[in-house]
């Protein structure tokens, strides 16, 4: 096993230590350990080299979602302004502080992941329409409170 020297901030080292501590292992273990688990994360990326500015990221759901890198606005979301708000690309550039050539990436990556995207704004859809918009009659009365 090949040796390497870490030149690394006191307060990360601190915590790692402190981490590692808690797991019952080695300082290097851990190091080891996080690194493995990066590699093993980025290898298994399911990014499209293709639109390089278009990467996956886990929501609250767990599941992995394409987003607009560095911004954490999903493609759908783009697309359901482009096609049910009919708003310009450059009007969404705007409306989400977005360049205009992200715009037009996230609108191709639909183009090519069409089928994967519609499935997503579908679900998001079936989900609005039965735990944001229940039927009045069963929903409960609003709860009110003064900030």
């Amino acid at each position: 096993m090949a040796r390497y020297s870490l030149n690394w901030p006191a307060q990360l080292k601190q915590e790692a230590e402190a981490f590692a501590h808690e797991q019952g292992i080695s300082l290097n273990q851990f190091i080891l350990w996080s690194v493995s688990e990066k590699v093993g994360g980025l290898k298994q990326s399911l990014d499209d080299p293709r639109y390089p500015q278009i990467t996956y990221r886990r929501g609250s759901s767990g599941i992995p979602q394409p987003t607009i890198r560095g911004t954490g606005i999903r493609v759908q979301t783009v697309v359901v302004a482009a096609q049910q708000w009919r708003m310009a690309p450059d009007e969404i550039a705007e409306a989400y502080s977005l360049r205009p050539g992200q715009v037009q990436q996230a609108l191709a990556f639909y183009g090519a992941h069409r089928q994967e995207i519609d499935v997503a704004i579908a679900a998001e859809e079936e989900a609005e329409e039965k735990f944001v918009r229940p039927d009045a009659q069963t929903a409960p009365a609003p709860i009110l409170c003064s900030v």
